[in-house]
């Protein structure tokens, strides 16, 4: 069984400073303990809202590191320090626009303002950079939603085979 990188950034200048604790970054990484049957190995990075340090931050995850899916959370609203979304479409070769536009519908049905959220996700090399919310529930919502498709994406772009806890979330593949 493949051993997964899994890269898991937090924007946020608050946290990155120690102003307070990084809650999301670790609900992201509980979830992914709950999905996964392949061992994996998480590279966290906690690190301010600027768009250059995101981007080389992301860059260094995919192509130093080779992580198969970096996972983001904040920055992806409308205020002006949320440059999340435009540091992703700047580092990845190909967008996956469904992705947020699946976060958007699922997180409509709990709050009107998601509508709000510029969500988006994208693939760099062999690795598929996914931009959640930043809240732990909406980090959950958005993930169970979108990570069925996140293995099967993963084997189209030559990165690792993961193996998912079907007891908690299935990964679908079509059949060939």
């Amino acid at each position: 069984m493949d051993t997964i990188k899994i890269g898991v950034i937090t924007a946020s200048d608050r946290a990155s400073k120690g102003i307070y604790e990084d809650i999301s970054g670790m609900a992201i990484q509980e979830t992914m303990k709950e999905y996964l049957k392949n061992p994996f190995e998480i590279e966290y990075r906690c690190i301010p809202d600027e768009q250059d340090v995101i981007e080389k931050t992301m860059i260094e995850l995919c192509d130093i590191k080779g992580c198969d899916l970096i996972v983001t959370t904040g920055g992806t609203g409308p205020a002006p320090r949320d440059v999340t979304p435009e540091a992703t479409e700047n580092v990845c070769e190909k967008m996956m626009p469904g992705f947020g536009e699946l976060m958007r519908q699922v997180s409509l049905q709990y709050v009107p303002t998601a509508i709000l959220s510029r969500q988006t996700a994208g693939i760099r090399g062999k690795s598929l950079i996914i931009n959640l919310p930043g809240k732990p529930k909406s980090i959950r919502e958005c993930l169970d939603a979108v990570f069925p498709a996140v293995p099967y994406c993963i084997d189209l772009i030559g990165g690792s085979y993961i193996e998912t806890n079907e007891e908690v979330i299935k990964a679908f593949r079509p059949k060939s």
